[in-house]
Order: C-alpha cells, then structure tokens, then sequence
C-alpha cells in the first residue's frame, strides 16, 4: 500500500486537502444531515466526517472500523451539499473517502454476507427477476402472513427483516415486461434518446419505463432501448466499490453508443445521478475518459429533459392532490428541483402540495435501507408521518428506492407514483389508476 505522505490514506485519490480546508465547521448542515437528526452524534454529521479524513489525511487517525462506522452510517443524500454556505463539495470527500475505506478496512463476516447477497442479485435484472417471482409466491401463497402470524420474521436479522418489509405487490404481468427496441416519435421527430432501463426499476417498475417511452414518444422524441444494456453500477459507485462501479459504466457507454442517440434518459435519480459521475470515475482511463465525458454530458433526467422541450401533447385533466417527494439524488446531487414540480403543476386537475420536512431523506439511499436498517427504519417513519401529514391523494417520486421505502412504512392507502406516470395519464387523457394498463 503506498500512503500519501504522512497520511493514512493510499496514493489513489484520497480526499483532497483543499477540499477538506473548505469547511470552517460552522454547523449549517448539522440540521439538513438526517444521522445527525436520529443520534445527534457529531460524528455522524458532514462536519464531523469531515473532521475524520482530515485526521485520516494528516495521519493522525488510523483507516479503522470505527471511522468507517461513521463514514457508512452517511447516506449519501448530500442535503449538507446544497446547504453549505462555503461550498463545500461533501460529496467528492464521501466519493473518495469510501473507496478507501473499502479497500483497507476489513468488513465483518456479517456486513459481508449482506452487502456479497445485495451486490450478487440487484445489479442483475434475471437476478432480480427470479427474487421477485419468489416475492410474488410468498405473498399469494399466504407464507408471508404466516410467518408474521408465527413471529418467524421477527426473530430475522434486522437486514433481513427490512428486505422482507420491502418487497413490493408486484403484478407477474410488470415482471416480464419488456419495451420494444424502437419507440417511434409522433409527429416529426425531435430527438433520438436511449433510454435506461435500469436494473430494479425494469423488473419492479417496469410501468414507469413503459409510460417514459410512451411520454417521450408524444412529445417527439424517438425512444431507443439499447439491447445489452446492464446495470449503470450506481449501487457499487455510492457504496465505494469503485471498480465494480467502472467496469460497469464502461460497459454501457460502449453499450449505448452502438444507439446513436442524442441524449442518454434516466427516469431514477440514483442511476442518472452516477452516470453524470462518469467523467470522474474513468477520468484515469486513456481509452474512456474522453468518451466518459460526453457521455455523461449527454445524461439527462426524463423530467429535466422534458422540461427542456416546449410541451407538444395535449393535456387531459388530472384530478388529484398530489405530494412530491424529492429523491435525494435529484435534488441534491443532480440540483433538479424546479423542472419536475413544473411538469406536474402544468398538467391540468393537478394540486401540488409540499410535504413537512421536505429535505430530510426517507432512508432509502441505494443499498443503505438494507445495511443501516435501523436508522433507515426510523427515517422512513419520519417521512411517511410527514406525507400522510400532508393528506395527499398521490405521492410522486422520481426514484425506485424512494418509491419502495416510502411504500413500506405509509400507514394510509395512498398511491405511489413515478411523476412520469402523472404525466402519462394526463397525456393519454386516462385516469392514474388505469394508466398502468
């Protein structure tokens, strides 16, 4: 292992100095950090991770399990980013700090097992697919009931507990959906976009796909779903498996090249938000970094690039009181607020309500709901108190992990919807609860 000088990070882009001499420690992202809000432990905010790297990067404190205790309970969600009235970029501190992390401080056999079974099976939609079949059988078997009714699922592992409080009511029907590979434009064609069909989201919400294409399609875009495609490596980059995490994106730009398109779509906040990462992830690659940048240059959130276009497709009514949920990586990290809110107040019937607590995350950050479950679990609380709060008819988000936390713990029967699903309905001139059909 090579250090940097004095330090207790390796040579391999450790946590830059200037980065850290960025933060003066003032505490503006202590209440926007949602750890700090569960334990109040200092450690456990931006502030006080960032004072652990630059010990770490002084050589003042080892790379130990307890500093990555502290570093792994972060989510990720980067609210301190936009809250940081210095500008500091936590997020490129946490992007390099958790590599290092990964490679130097050895996992229990525990966190091991969990993150080897989440890393084996969610990145691959055939995967995925035959987990969520045996989720479809548990529940229509009546197993799942059953072993609530015996205690079974309380004497699991926490981790095990939260991925069997998870599992969605999916149709079989959404399981085997497939888009075909050409979705032609109405009307005279403005654009030529690939679509991403993700790896949870193509086997769990492949509604939300199917009602992208065919929204794109109306307001002129011809929709492309490049074959091959696999996972964008999302998960691997915001856990800090760095080369899991770049091989798979070199796989999919070579993957979406082959289309030929003017513009890579993303309809999940998580996958569009790494892709935009890719310039920095292959930045050392000679044969990638070039194309890395132009690739995610061309990235665009299905709500940002729609909000780009001047609307074609006519609108019908859509009569609902709908609460949009931010997810973390498109606010935050992809800075995209404003375009999707317009979407859905544009969209006739529609009143937008804003939820309580609107900034704190709802505990779902990629694979965090499944390692971290106990602060996930009270998160997501949190957040379903304050929806409900907020009396909606629908909630909309633009994330799959949102979407599957915020379901798990919402005590009233609300529907939960991707906003592209809104827009489809009203487009379509079809009620919400048919739009999937």
């Amino acid at each position: 292992m090579v250090l940097t000088p004095g330090g207790s990070f390796d040579a391999h882009h450790p946590p830059r100095r200037d980065l850290l001499d960025d933060c003066v420690h003032c505490g503006f992202c202590l209440p926007t950090c949602p750890t700090y809000l569960v334990d109040g432990e200092e450690m456990d905010s931006p502030r006080g991770r960032i004072y652990l790297m630059d010990l770490a990067e002084r050589g003042e404190i080892p790379l130990d399990r307890t500093m990555a205790g502290h570093i792994d309970s972060c989510l990720g969600c980067l609210a301190c980013v936009t809250a940081c009235p210095s500008g500091v970029q936590y997020d490129l501190l946490l992007e390099a700090t958790r590599p290092q992390l990964e490679r130097h401080v050895p996992r229990t056999r525990r966190d091991r097992l969990v993150r080897g079974a989440i890393f084996a099976v969610f990145p691959y939609p055939a995967r995925m697919r035959i987990a969520a079949l045996f989720g479809v059988l548990y529940r229509r078997l009546g197993l799942r009931a059953l072993a609530h009714r015996l205690g079974i699922v309380d004497r699991l592992p926490a981790e095990l507990r939260a991925a069997e409080d998870l599992l969605p009511p999916v149709p079989v029907r959404s399981l085997f959906r497939r888009l075909p590979p050409v979705v032609l434009a109405a009307g005279e064609r403005r654009l030529r976009v690939a679509l991403l069909e993700g790896c949870a989201q193509r086997v769990l919400f492949g509604d939300v796909n199917a009602a992208t294409a065919r929204v794109l399609a109306a307001e002129g875009c011809e929709v492309v779903v490049p074959k091959g495609q696999r996972c964008c490596g999302a998960l691997e980059l915001h856990a800090g498996v760095e080369d899991g995490a770049a091989g798979r994106a070199r796989h999919l730009i070579d993957t979406v090249e082959r289309a030929g398109a003017d513009v890579v779509v993303a309809n999940v906040a998580g996958c569009g938000s790494s892709m935009k990462e890719y310039d920095r992830l292959l930045a050392d690659d000679p044969a990638y970094a070039e194309r890395a940048a132009r690739f995610a240059a061309s990235v665009r959130d299905v709500t940002e690039l729609l909000a780009e276009l001047e609307p074609r497709a006519p609108r019908h009514p859509v009569h609902a009181r709908v609460a949009y949920h931010d997810a973390c990586h498109l606010a935050n990290a992809q800075r995209i607020r404003r375009q999707p809110r317009e979407l859905l107040r544009a969209v006739p019937g529609v009143e937008l309500t804003d939820i309580p607590e609107a900034d704190i995350c709802c505990g779902s950050a990629g694979i965090y709901n499944l390692v971290q479950p106990g602060t996930a679990e009270e998160l997501g609380r949190r957040k379903a108190a304050n929806i409900e709060a907020a009396a909606p008819d629908v909630i909309a988000t633009a994330n799959a992990g949102c979407l599957l936390q915020v379901r798990r713990f919402l005590a009233a029967d609300i529907a939960l919807v991707h906003p592209i699903e809104i827009l489809d309905a009203s487009i379509r001139g079809v009620p919400l609860e048919k739009a999937r059909r």
